[in-house]
């Protein structure tokens, strides 16, 4: 079914899916779902106005599309689990429980988490330091290479 022949609710259906993310494939699937409708990838990414193929949409479902993001992003802000803050908390609510009861496994587990949420803490990332102390250069001057040719060897034979 080409995009020119969807109702209008399935249009407004496929904008909002993808403004929140969901994949063509996905949209896809629950256009049939929802709707009964097949619907082909390209024809999906039609609605996508940060898509090549999104380039002709219209100003009305790009309009949609912006603000579903918008209040997507908005939404997704509002979930406490979403802040570092929040996991890292809960994590050590979780920690200190496993631990009361003995559960040192759960407790090695948890901490390996938390030092994934903290970043390089869990890595085996090296630190090079580019700069001598204070930031001032390693070296004072410069390295001097001088190439030498070799002198030619004497014939043999």
């Amino acid at each position: 079914m080409a995009q020119n022949s969807l109702p209008d609710e399935v249009k407004t259906f496929v904008v909002q899916q993808l403004a929140c993310f969901e994949t063509p494939s996905d949209v896809v699937k629950a256009v049939k779902e929802e709707f009964g409708h097949e619907i082909t990838r390209q024809a999906v990414e039609y609605y996508d106005p940060g898509k090549r193929a999104g380039a002709s949409l219209s100003e009305e479902y790009r309009t949609l599309f912006a603000a579903t993001r918008e209040a997507f992003l908005a939404d997704t802000a509002a979930i406490g689990i979403s802040h570092k803050v929040v996991r890292l908390r809960t994590l050590a609510r979780l920690a200190e429980k496993a631990e009361r009861a003995g559960n040192m496994v759960l407790v090695a587990s948890l901490l390996e988490q938390v030092a994934k949420e903290c970043g390089d803490a869990f890595t085996n990332k090296r630190q090079v330091e580019n700069t001598g102390k204070d930031g001032a250069p390693l070296m004072d001057g410069g390295i001097t290479v001088t190439f030498v040719r070799p002198a030619p060897v004497p014939d043999a034979g």
